[in-house]
């Protein structure tokens, strides 16, 4: 088989392929024992029959037609990957010789993936909120720790935030009480929230024995009475004040591991710090792959993007089902609309696929390979991950021509290593940061800031191989 690739506009490449007719043979071998299997020819089992019987009963037009179906789009995917072609879309199928016999051409146009040049990639200034724990935060920590351990204590003075009052509250519509908004003997926290907005500004400010009204439009998804005005009556019955423990090397013996106050924040010190560090790694992961899409230049495809926005929807919809949760259900929580929400994942697929771009950009640049060996350490990972046997699963990514794919998803992994040690890290103040770089990541974390899994890129790490077998038919 013979490849040549020719450069056209819009991004795209023409692949020609030229088969000679002798290596088509083993095509239409093929084509005709996918007839024999589907017809019945007296005196022959089903698949038994000899090929120069079916081609004197039906032709040899019908097995052919078939071999062109069948064999095309293997033909595609090898002048890909002899010619080391990225093809991101479908690609359009034009026979132009042998569709009735001797050696088999066609042309396949496909839009490639644009390739970029970075500058400045080497040297990136990302800003993060410096890691090191004040006193003030450990302080913070430590009173979080008494307060669950607070008692609640009579008090006459006016009710404050973090304050407790013993309430009993009626809501009504037109004098009617409406259930739900009634409840005795309730024990309710200033500034939580918990009933309706204007309960807390009622009653901050109130003491024992006072009696207040408010009104209240109930929100749209209440039963059946969203959006209509409440009125609610609230006795205080009595008012407490939390009280917390006493701060002592006793109390600390009787909470904690710990024998003293001083032995206590030093550690809770040390936890603050570390998770502030692992916060300020995934940090400067995140704005390393931000600032180097920045640097893309060239026009992001839209094919790309649409691509990037059906897999994050379809990946959201199936964890949405998984947990019971309908995609409306979705949208109203998060209070978006339909079109709002699409709008957003198709901003934030740009981002990636422009992040995606940028590490590529810099393997080439900075001539990054994977080893044999760091791509058999990355198919054991994915094997673990999928539970799945690594010798299954590479001949499974083999068979789908999905190697390459894998491997670079590991050298982009490589390349966003890169880009993070040579990154010039500042808090932000400008000064600098000294950060232990976070474990470099696996192949499903090198694309994006939400890619896809090495193992689903396999899936279509060869674009449109199944689908040139319905343009080969046009």
């Amino acid at each position: 088989m013979q490849t040549t690739v020719e450069t056209l506009d819009g991004n795209k490449v023409r692949l020609h392929v030229s088969v000679p007719a002798d290596e088509f043979e083993s095509a239409l071998n093929a084509a005709f024992r996918k007839l024999a299997k589907e017809v019945r020819i007296p005196g022959f089992r089903p698949g038994k029959a000899p090929r120069k019987l079916l081609e004197a009963r039906f032709g040899p037009d019908i097995a052919r037609e078939q071999a062109l179906k069948d064999s095309l789009p293997e033909y595609y995917v090898e002048a890909v990957n002899a010619e080391r072609v990225d093809p991101i879309a479908v690609p359009e199928i034009e026979i132009t010789s042998g569709e009735e016999g001797g050696d088999v051409e066609f042309d396949a146009t496909v839009e490639v993936r644009p390739v970029a040049t970075l500058e400045g990639y080497d040297s990136l200034r990302i800003e993060i909120p410096n890691p090191a724990v004040k006193d003030e935060d450990v302080t913070r920590q430590v009173d979080m720790l008494r307060d669950r351990f607070a008692d609640l204590a009579e008090s006459e003075e006016p009710l404050t935030t973090g304050d407790y009052a013993t309430i009993d509250i009626t809501g009504t519509i037109d004098d009617e009480p409406i259930e739900g908004l009634t409840a005795t003997d309730l024990l309710y926290e200033v500034g939580s929230g918990r009933l309706v907005e204007e309960l807390d500004g009622a009653i901050e400010g109130a003491t024992a024995g006072s009696n207040i009204e408010f009104t209240s439009t109930l929100p749209e998804e209440f039963e059946d009475h969203g959006g209509e005005e409440v009125t609610f009556r609230v006795d205080i019955k009595d008012t407490k004040k939390k009280v917390l423990p006493e701060l002592t090397d006793d109390w600390v013996q009787e909470v904690s591991e710990h024998e003293t106050v001083d032995a206590l924040r030093t550690d809770i010190a040390t936890r603050v710090e570390s998770m502030a560090r692992m916060q300020a790694q995934l940090g400067l992961r995140d704005r390393v792959l931000a600032e180097a899409g920045e640097l893309v230049m060239v026009p992001i495809p839209d094919s790309l993007v649409d691509q990037e926005v059906s897999s994050r929807l379809e990946d959201l919809v199936g964890r949405l089902q998984q947990q019971g949760v309908s995609v409306e259900q979705y949208l109203s929580a998060v209070g978006k609309s339909q079109e709002d929400f699409v709008a957003d994942t198709r901003d934030a697929a740009a981002k990636a696929v422009a992040t995606d771009l940028a590490l590529r950009a810099v393997v080439a640049q900075e001539a990054i390979e994977v080893s044999d060996e760091e791509l058999d350490e990355e198919l054991d990972r994915i094997a673990q991950q999928m539970k799945e046997k690594p010798a299954k699963l590479r001949r499974e990514l083999e068979r789908r021509g999905a190697i390459e794919a894998v491997r670079s998803d590991v050298a982009r992994g490589k390349a966003l290593q890169f880009l993070i040690d040579h990154a010039n890290v500042v808090d932000e103040e400008g000064n600098p940061l000294e950060l232990s770089s976070p474990p470099e990541p696996g192949a499903s974390e090198s694309q994006a800031p939400e890619p896809q899994a090495a193992a689903d890129v396999a899936d279509d790490a060869v674009v449109g191989a199944d689908a040139a077998t319905e343009e080969s038919e046009q």
